[in-house]
């Protein structure tokens, strides 16, 4: 330790290395402890020969010069010792170096001559040394060598005098001036570095924050390309030791992900290798448990040579975005709601699959599908249990379809099928039979059964279209079809359609008008007690004649008004008007208005009928609504609660066509019908022979009786059936038996003539549905065979021409075909006419080919 360095003469090494100066005083202050242990030495061999002669006190002044002397070799390397400040350091070493300065006056001043040669030799060139430091510096600790050299002189002069005094003086002057100054400049520096420490702690502190967040992380490589450094926060995510990391090649953890269009070509191997900066390289973790992706940057090290020593860089975890991206993709191909192809990857199929193969167009068949009845659910459950149905419906779909075809949403309650190649129309029809008796079962929606339906739409590629665009449209009019069929069946496309469709829509149309320009009328069908046979109500139906088309039937415009939303407001137009008209009649005579499901399931509904009640001022219990079984298919809480309103207001309930829809018996025990109107399809045919309406009728009036209900059939046309009606029951008849509909101005001119008295008028018997035809037949009779025709044919007879004057009784056996001969009783007979009646029921379509004998 030199004496440079005791004095706190030391400097930076950026201050040592500011001038050519300084560099060659650090040359000089290299073999200072040369000099100084050449002094220890000469001290320590002049000590000796005083301590052999005997002179023990110069022996003891030599030693303490040895003591402080070590001293102020060790002392200044202390670790405490150099945390203090320069200034303190220096007030530290003013006692050590005053006395090393008083050792050598205690000693020289004891015997002048002891002031050898070889202690001025040890002495001088240190101070020396310490002069010129001050003098190449201008440094302002002094304290130390004004102390020493003013012990020194006077030691040397031998006397304190005036001179003495004063250079001690200003040795004292410059010390109290070198502290204040070095007290200033070690204040400077302090602050000057806690504030480099500050800047370098929050430096600290954002870079573990920015790591510790997960936003980034810090990697360094060597010159191998092997980590030196990297964050505790990707070694976490990799599921690794950081201390295993280390050394590792960095390709080992990373693999190249991928090429980013601002590189080029260029991957991360080779700006590796090429030991050039790189940004925002996706690459992917070749360590971690699950899939990470990683944004990194780079840059080569170099230190002040020039020499490469390795990469130094930062990471961005892209995993989320990564799949937030993917996410955005899924959604734009696949239905959020339901999670099967939506309307664009669908369109994207579809045009593959039509797409040209070497100049012919490619096969497919796409399925184009409509939910029947969804929107009630959406009115009545609303819009969340909508869209659970929709799921449960795509997946009844998916498990039906399987891997047959594409499955896909197009949007609300339509849906499609896309099944590429080839396919046979009759497995197709059967599919999409399966399809339909599938979406056609209960659901089950928040604890409500949910009953819906489904139309289907079919076209086949190429024969229907060779581009998406015919493809999508042919299906949809092929479902147009099927809506308009009846619902609840499939269609393929037919050339036809485009034709029916533009009539469908041209009558919406006309529809539109009639209702805003009262192009729509009411007509009225007696409703008659089987007991009295007199009037107790008209049923209200709705009748459009239009100015070109005539008269349109109901079956037809009534479909297109549910479908185009005009059911509400005709509806609510026909419910005023009944009202209104009934308001006229006879006391007491009812008026029965059909209420469609949509209006039923308007929560003002109720409303509605109060105003036309109202407004028309007809007594409640005159007013019967008639409510088909299709309002229990969403047999909810809201189903009860409108039948309790409406059944508040007053008026009578009847369930119509009851046994043609959703016959399930369990309503009928809550739900708080007046009536049960038996379907006409249960009452014309019912007086023929063998045929089983009858017992079903029977079976419903027992019923109704037993839940203290009325019951009105429907359909009487004949006496026969009339009288079965009477026979089994049945409270009231409503039938062309008691008059057709007829316009409100008949009705009050009837009831003016006649009051409320019906009479029946029809034909006495019914009879099975007879077809007409011109076929000429063989009749064997007696061995013989003669030549007649069939002029009309039913199942159990027909009217026969050629033969005159048969007797009545006559039994015959008619040979239709060469394998079917049948026996006959002739029953009537006038002229060359005459009526048989068959011994049993014959199939009237299996009548094709004519008997061999008149083929002959």
């Amino acid at each position: 330790m030199t004496l440079i360095v005791a004095l706190g003469l030391r400097r930076s090494g950026t201050e040592v290395a500011a001038s050519w100066i300084s560099g060659a005083f650090v040359h000089i202050a290299q073999l200072w402890p040369l000099i100084l242990l050449a002094k220890l030495c000469v001290v320590a061999l002049l000590a000796i020969p005083f301590y052999q002669s005997g002179n023990r006190e110069q022996a003891a002044t030599l030693a303490i010069m040895l003591l402080v002397d070590g001293a102020l070799m060790i002392v200044p390397r202390g670790q405490l010792f150099q945390k203090l400040m320069p200034h303190i350091q220096n007030w530290l070493m003013l006692p050590m170096v005053f006395l090393s300065g008083l050792t050598y006056s205690l000693w020289l001043g004891h015997d002048a001559r002891a002031a050898t040669d070889a202690v001025f030799l040890a002495a001088v060139p240190e101070l020396a040394v310490a002069l010129l430091a001050v003098c190449i510096f201008g440094d302002r600790r002094l304290l130390g060598i004004s102390y020493f050299l003013g012990a020194l002189i006077v030691s040397v002069a031998g006397k304190v005098g005036l001179a003495q005094i004063g250079l001690l003086f200003s040795c004292v002057v410059v010390m109290v001036v070198a502290t204040l100054r070095q007290a200033t400049a070690d204040r400077e520096r302090a602050i000057k570095r806690q504030r480099q420490d500050l800047r370098a702690q929050r430096s600290d502190r954002l870079l573990q924050e920015h790591e510790r967040t997960g936003r980034g992380w810090f990697w360094e490589t060597d010159r191998q390309g092997c980590l030196t450094y990297i964050s505790e926060t990707l070694a976490q995510t990799l599921d690794a030791p950081k201390s295993g990391m280390i050394g590792c090649a960095i390709t080992d953890i990373i693999r190249q992900g991928d090429k980013q269009q601002g590189d080029g070509e260029r991957t991360l191997g080779f700006h590796l290798s090429a030991r050039t900066g790189f940004s925002d390289i996706a690459v992917c973790a070749s360590m971690a448990k699950e899939e990470r992706w990683w944004s990194i940057s780079g840059q080569p090290v170099f230190n002040e040579y020039g020499q490469f020593h390795g990469f130094r860089g930062s990471g961005t975890d892209l995993t989320e975005m990564r799949r937030s991206q993917a996410e955005v993709t899924r959604l734009a191909q696949f239905d959020s709601l339901t999670g099967l192809a939506n309307r664009i990857q669908m369109l994207r199929s579809l045009e593959q699959a039509v797409a040209d193969r070497h100049g012919k167009a490619g096969e497919c068949t796409l399925m184009m599908l409509d939910l029947d009845r969804f929107k009630t659910v959406n009115d009545t459950l609303g819009h969340p249990a909508g869209d659970a149905l929709l799921r449960q419906v795509s997946q009844r779909l998916q498990r039906t379809v399987g891997d047959q075809g594409l499955v896909g949403r197009q949007g609300g309650d339509e849906f499609k099928i896309l099944f590429p190649g080839s396919r046979d129309p009759a497995a197709m029809a059967q599919l999409a039979q399966a399809i339909i008796s599938t979406v056609s079962q209960p659901y089950s929606i928040e604890g409500t059964a949910v009953v819906i339906g489904v139309s289907i739409g079919i076209s086949c590629c190429p024969k229907d279209g060779t581009t998406a665009e015919a493809m999508i449209r042919n299906a949809d009019l092929a479902l147009y079809a099927a809506k308009g069929n009846g619902r609840g069946i499939h269609r393929f496309y037919a050339s036809e359609m485009h034709a029916d469709a533009e009539d469908r829509r041209q009558l919406e149309e006309d529809l539109r008008h009639a209702l805003t320009a009262d192009g729509l009328h009411l007509v009225y069908q007696p409703i008659v007690s089987t007991t009295t046979e007199k009037i107790t109500g008209y049923e209200a139906l709705l009748r459009w004649t239009h100015p070109v088309r005539g008269e349109v039937s109901p079956t037809l415009f009534i479909p297109i008004a549910e479908d185009s939303g005009l059911i509400g407001q005709i509806g609510e137009w026909v419910l005023r008007t009944a009202c209104r008209d009934a308001a006229q009649w006879q006391a007491g005579t009812r008026v029965a208005v059909n209420v469609s499901p949509t209006q039923f399931a308007n929560p003002g509904f109720p409303a509605t009928v109060m105003n036309a009640l109202a407004s028309a001022q007809l007594a409640p219990e005159r007013l019967e609504l008639e409510i088909t079984e299709n309002v229990f298919l969403n047999d909810d809480d809201g189903t009860d609660a409108m039948f309790t309103r409406l059944k508040a207001l007053g008026v009578r309930l009847a369930l119509d066509d009851f046994g043609t829809g959703y016959s399930s018996l369990g309503y009928l025990k809550k739900a708080p019908f007046d009536k049960i109107k038996i379907d006409q399809s249960f009452v014309r045919g019912a007086a023929i022979k063998g045929n089983r309406n009858s017992a079903i009728i029977k079976a419903i009036v027992s019923l109704a009786e037993a839940l203290g209900m009325d019951t009105t059939a429907e359909g009487a046309e004949t006496q026969d059936e009339l009288e079965l009606i009477r026979q089994l029951g049945c409270s009231h008849i409503q039938g062309y038996i008691y008059g057709r509909p007829m316009p409100f101005a008949d009705i009050v001119l009837n009831q003016r003539a006649h009051g409320i008295n019906a009479a029946a008028n029809g034909f006495k018997s019914s009879r099975p549905e007879r077809k007409t035809m011109l076929r000429t037949i063989s009749v064997h009779h007696d061995g013989h065979i003669y030549t007649g025709r069939i002029r009309n044919i039913s199942a159990t007879g027909a009217l026969i021409e050629g033969l005159w004057n048969v007797p009545l009784g006559t039994l015959f056996a008619i040979e239709f075909s060469d394998s079917q001969l049948v026996n006959a009783t002739a029953r009537w007979s006038k002229d060359d006419r005459m009526g048989v009646e068959f011994a049993g029921a014959i199939d009237v379509a299996t009548l094709r080919n004519p008997p061999r004998a008149l083929a002959s």
